[in-house]
């Protein structure tokens, strides 16, 4: 159950529509807490603006009502303190990620979702209601530039070229010294590789040709390392956001992108709610403010 000091989580902002209200209905996000909208509230009724001279220009129209999406967390488990232990624990950590991302995937399938980091946290709607003021014309100009369109993943690897073998050379008659062997094998495999980063650099260029004719923009990600890559070498990680109508196209236009090239292989990962696009100015600091606490993120930016 929520109690009268409860922090409150913000998952994302997206458009004020009756549609994303209804879609939030029974949805539960990090806790088991029940997801719901947080708006600004009405502004009181004050004094007619005076409309100037006439040749003045019309004022620009206001951006559409945005609000956060938001539950109730317990301060225990959530204020700052807390917060930096538990993002060492993984099994945490992923079961946060998880509910995250399955209340911004929910929002994404009915309007335009801005994602925000995993784990922003208020001391209070009040708080939280004051921050998407301060950023509201922020917060629709990005909405604007991301609807109809979807974020997909694209990621070159190299394929290990294996270690050196030192009988590889030797003569038949057993001429060749192993060390004279183990020199020659491990010079082959040098070779190898660097046909493999070429083969590598002429993918990374057809993937750009190609996208550049089916994606508005494009979000260069660090390569993955380590568990992440797995046994091969991860060389190129970049996120695309795609109008809605050019998803399969492009997905079977970057599948075939390394074709005739030997161990280069792609991966294309889609279509995901915009996170590597959602970048707008940040809200106010802690230090500042005392306001709010925003800690971690969601690794590369995409769905975990």
């Amino acid at each position: 159950m929520n109690g009268p000091g409860d922090l409150t989580y913000v998952y994302a902002v997206a458009p004020d529509t009756r549609e994303v209200r209804a879609s939030l209905k029974g949805l539960r996000g990090v806790s088991g807490a029940p997801v719901s909208l947080l708006g600004e509230p009405e502004p009181a009724p004050g004094p007619e603006p005076d409309p100037g001279p006439t040749s003045d220009p019309a004022p620009s129209s206001p951006p559409a009502p945005v609000a956060f999406v938001v539950s109730r967390v317990a301060p225990d488990e959530f204020d700052e303190r807390t917060l930096k232990a538990r993002f060492e624990d993984l099994e945490w950590l992923e079961g946060v990620a998880r509910a995250h991302h399955e209340v911004v995937q929910t929002v994404a399938r009915h309007d335009t979702v801005l994602p925000l980091r995993l784990a922003t946290v208020y001391q209070n709607d009040d708080r939280a209601c004051r921050a998407l003021a301060a950023q509201r014309r922020v917060f629709a100009e990005r909405i604007a530039l991301l609807r109809d369109r979807s974020e997909f993943g694209v990621k070159l690897y190299l394929s290990p070229t294996g270690p050196p073998d030192p009988r590889e050379g030797t003569a038949a008659d057993g001429s060749l010294t192993p060390g004279k062997a183990y020199l020659r094998s491990r010079r082959a495999q040098h070779s190898a590789q660097e046909v493999r980063y070429r083969h590598a650099q002429e993918a990374a260029d057809r993937v750009e040709a190609l996208a550049s004719r089916f994606s508005t923009h494009r979000v260069r990600h660090p390569a993955q390392r380590g568990a992440l890559a797995g046994p091969e070498e991860n060389v190129l990680n970049d996120a695309y956001l795609v109008p809605y109508d050019r998803a399969e196209e492009f997905r079977t236009a970057l599948t075939a992108v390394v074709e005739g090239l030997d161990g280069v292989r792609v991966e294309v990962t889609g279509p995901w709610a915009p996170y590597s696009f959602a970048t707008p100015s940040p809200p106010p600091a802690p230090e500042a403010t005392g306001e709010t606490r925003e800690t971690g993120g969601t690794g590369e930016g995409r769905a975990p």
